[in-house]
């Protein structure tokens, strides 16, 4: 059930090493719009955990989706891939989906007529501003010539400026984007 405030990105690739580190950054831009900063480490980590999986198992030109959806209380990551045999957890240590497992609230894989899906869920409550709050001038404090010091006033908007969405390349709510 999609709700109103549901955020949703979607990419399709090729599962090559040298894609990891363009979708994390991509992945990174999206959650820092959604204001999900405290997240990109976790689930990009994750994603890329799941990519390198695809590029090991299946292979560097296996296609698949990385699909990011964010619901206001659940951000789920998942990779879609072309491989029919699902993936197991095999120990407890040593990457793959146990890094996943560690990093996530839930995870799964299910079967599809295409391949499979492995996702990974965390909880996220809401999204957390990162600006800053002004405070109240100090009192005046007399300097060691006795006259008064007088703290400048400090602004009554934030100290950090939002940046415009035009300017910042805002991302999409929804969006879908295939990289070759």
């Amino acid at each position: 059930m999609t709700h109103p405030g549901d955020r949703h990105y979607t990419v399709e690739l090729h599962a090559s090493a040298e894609r990891v580190p363009q979708i994390r950054r991509i992945l990174a831009a999206h959650l820092r719009y959604w204001d999900l900063e405290l997240h990109i480490p976790p689930v990009c980590r994750g994603v890329a955990e799941l990519l390198t999986n695809v590029h090991r198992h299946i292979g560097p030109d296996a296609r698949c989706v990385v699909e990011l959806r964010w619901t206001g209380r659940h951000l789920t990551a998942s990779v879609a891939d072309e491989g029919p045999r699902l993936p197991k957890l095999l120990s407890a240590a040593g990457g793959g989906l146990s890094t996943v497992a560690a990093l996530s609230d839930s995870w799964g894989t299910c079967g599809t007529p295409e391949g499979k899906v492995i996702w990974f869920t965390r909880r996220v409550e809401a999204a957390r501003k990162s600006r800053l709050t002004a405070r109240t001038p100090l009192r005046s404090v007399p300097d060691t010539k006795g006259q008064p010091t007088v703290p400048p006033p400090v602004p009554a908007e934030p100290l950090v400026e939002p940046v415009p969405e035009a300017a910042a390349g805002a991302a999409p709510e929804a969006a879908s984007v295939s990289v070759a």
